[in-house]
């Protein structure tokens, strides 16, 4: 019998500088990003079995498939992640596969890179040459973009791969990961304070993306002030974090929001706004749309001691609130017990 085999990768809040890790302007100016890992998985297992044919089951899309071996993949819109793995892999081996994820789908944590991710740690366990956490972020972010042809960054698979509070720099197609060494204080004191929710409205990044880049590329100078300015917030929280002034973290937070409102109308809605006017109203200094916006998930940070008041206004107002801490592991791999299912209960 060969041994099932299992993988996690967690998603991402991004605190600062998301957007300038998206080419053109990633490859043109070059982009920085604070993001932190959170314990909120993609889980991916494998049973592997004789012969090429390849099942594969997503609880999140409630959707099951087969293909009779890895040369008949075809991307067809149906678990096309899934399938870019296996084929960019070449693994031959016959398998099942069971994918689920803690987070929604469509909810701005970087949800598809995780599951990207996931798919090739696992993969790569049955390959003699074994890739490094980057090599692997590396190529679930070329999956997306080349092989897929989906518009997107780079942060998302990185924090997947990588995990941890993290600032990245991105000059294409250089990539700089520097793991933010956070005091005890200041770490807890983030993860008290800090309110994700998610809105119930998913919504697909590569739209908002390729309108954003469109008027960066047609240089639009509200999109090209809000790039730059968004690039250098992360900067300053970095040293924020680092220093420990929290003070300030909810400050730059709140003007990264801003500044990704001017990127261009529809990171914005009446819902996401309404849920602002009611955070601020009830304990929260301020708060972000996590990844691209216009749906998905808002992130917040609360008063002191008044994350309880903060968390039952945004249930009020039908927003899902995500609990967590930060993942510090990344992708991780390994091999599931055996059971033995044929022992009774004991009487």
């Amino acid at each position: 019998m060969q041994p099932v085999l299992r993988a996690r990768a967690p998603v991402r809040i991004d605190f600062a500088g998301g957007w300038t890790d998206v080419p053109p302007f990633s490859s043109e100016v070059g982009g920085a990003v604070v993001s932190g890992a959170i314990n909120r998985f993609t889980y991916v297992t494998m049973i592997p079995h004789d012969g090429e044919q390849i099942e594969i089951e997503s609880a999140d899309f409630d959707r099951y498939l087969e293909v009779k071996s890895f040369r008949e993949i075809e991307y067809d819109g149906n678990l096309d992640l899934i399938k870019a793995a296996i084929y960019r892999l070449g693994i031959q081996q016959g398998m099942r596969l069971y994918v689920r994820c803690d987070a929604p789908p469509g909810s701005g944590t970087g949800s598809s890179a995780s599951i990207s991710v996931a798919m090739i740690g696992i993969l790569n366990q049955l390959q003699n040459n074994k890739l490094s956490a980057h090599e692997i972020a590396r190529l679930a972010n070329y999956l997306e973009v080349e092989e897929l042809n989906l518009a997107g960054g780079k942060q998302d698979q990185y924090a997947a791969a990588v995990g941890g509070i993290a600032f990245m720099e991105f000059q294409d197609p250089a990539v700089n990961v520097s793991a933010l060494k956070l005091s005890t204080d200041t770490l807890c004191e983030l993860e008290k304070r800090l309110v994700l929710c998610y809105t119930g409205k998913s919504r697909i990044s590569g739209n908002i993306i390729e309108i954003v880049m469109g008027a960066y590329k047609q240089r639009v100078p509200t999109t090209v002030d809000a790039l730059h300015r968004l690039k250098t917030i992360a900067v300053e929280m970095k040293s924020a974090l680092l220093s420990g002034d929290l003070y300030a973290f909810g400050d730059l937070l709140g003007e990264n929001w801003e500044c990704q409102k001017r990127l261009d109308t529809s990171v914005t809605n009446g819902n996401i706004e309404s849920l602002f006017e009611v955070a601020l109203a009830n304990g929260a200094v301020s708060g972000k749309a996590t990844g691209a916006g216009g749906g998905g998930c808002v992130v917040f940070y609360a008063r002191p001691d008044q994350e309880h008041v903060l968390r039952r206004a945004l249930e009020a107002e039908g927003a899902q609130i995500i609990d967590f801490n930060f993942d510090m592991a990344g992708l991780v791999t390994w091999q599931a017990p055996v059971e033995n299912t044929s022992r009774k209960d004991c009487e």
